[in-house]
């Protein structure tokens, strides 16, 4: 037990050292850092606790953990987000119950919860607390996520792996599933009247594995902004304050524009640089392709770009790799190319060459 203590904040403080000195710091990197120097503190207040009291605390890193990861994530997806005093107020059911249970020697054990002590009333307040804390937190983190992944095609030609969060989302059920377990030891051990050993086993372990999951994916992890709830809601068009003749001249210009201008060319061609070309804002921009061209922008800037690639594929006298090809088109990446190109055409890029060739 005290060697994951040791490890976790050994590893948390070395985290946090390698994401401050990270070049090109950005808000996200500053709060993933901050936070895994909390999380440092945490271990150390276990290990403290062991000394001090001669048994593990009911950990509440929980209350640390959960509204930092929901600000980490907020600060991702958001270009608004910024870094606020009052954002501080999240930490404070963590240093209340961290300040109580270190400063006046108020344990927070199983057997607090079982007993007709006077810490009894501290140690179920702490398990109401940290229940609403993981629901509320939690639920505020999967909407953020699901809204922006869902609007994520709408934004975006070419969708990396640090751009679809697809880490924080193995996260999420990670984490849901750590809580779940840790819900039904205590209401084990609650209703035997047992020392569970192992679930403080099993919440500091699984603390150490999210330090390592966050230094290493914060390290490559860069802000990707989407305004989703905002599009969300626009994208259902129920009140559409466009005319039909103004979709049909939206219509146009940007049919014309990717025709003319070859956009789909640039790999990192997005929604907000077609709205600064054509000056049309975003959201009209979105109605029109999803109910006028039948595609959100992602499928409508691919369908081009596989079109680019079946005419090189073509032409025989083309010598460039098929890969090459690809990225020429404005593909971004060899997985996503053939990915998508089959999508589209029901056939890999070397069956549709050999196929126009024989």
């Amino acid at each position: 037990m005290e060697t994951i203590l040791w490890i976790g904040l050994s590893q948390s403080l070395f985290a946090a050292l390698l994401i401050a000195a990270k070049r090109d710091n950005t808000v996200s990197d500053k709060l993933l850092s901050s936070w895994l120097f909390l999380l440092a503190v945490s271990f150390i207040s276990g290990g403290i606790a062991i000394k001090f009291f001669g048994y593990p605390l009911l950990s509440n890193s929980f209350l640390l953990f959960n509204p930092a990861f929901y600000l980490y994530i907020k600060s991702l997806i958001k270009k608004s987000f910024k870094l606020q005093w009052s954002q501080l107020l999240h930490l404070v059911p963590f240093i209340a119950f961290e300040t109580t249970v270190l400063v006046l020697n108020v344990p927070l054990t199983f057997d607090s919860i079982l007993t007709s002590s006077d810490e009894r009333i501290f140690s179920v307040f702490f398990v109401v607390t940290s229940f609403l804390s993981w629901t509320v937190y939690l639920t505020l983190s999967i909407i953020l996520v699901d809204r922006y992944r869902k609007n994520l095609k709408n934004e975006l030609s070419n969708i990396e792996s640090d751009t679809s969060l697809g880490w924080i989302l193995f996260v999420l059920c990670f984490y849901i599933v750590l809580c779940c377990l840790m819900i039904i030891l205590g209401i084990y051990s609650f209703f035997t009247g047992t020392k569970l050993i192992l679930i403080h086993r099993v919440n500091f372990a699984a603390l150490l594995a999210m330090v390592y999951i966050f230094g290493f994916y914060g390290l490559r992890q860069r802000r990707v902004f989407s305004e989703s709830e905002q599009a969300e809601v626009k994208e259902k068009y129920k009140h559409s304050i466009l005319s039909p003749s103004k979709k049909e001249e939206i219509k146009k210009h940007i049919v014309r524009f990717f025709d003319k201008e070859k956009p789909y060319l640039d790999c990192d061609f997005n929604m907000d640089k077609l709205s600064d070309r054509l000056k049309i804002p975003k959201h009209y921009l979105t109605e029109v392709l999803n109910t006028e061209l039948q595609n959100n922008f992602f499928m409508f800037v691919n369908k081009y770009r596989v079109e680019a690639v079946k005419n090189r594929l073509k032409a025989k006298s083309d010598l460039y790799s098929i890969e090459a090809i690809g990225y020429d088109c404005g593909f971004s990446t060899k997985s996503s190319f053939f990915t998508t190109f089959k999508k589209i055409t029901g056939q890999t890029p070397l069956q549709y060459k050999k196929s126009n060739h024989s």
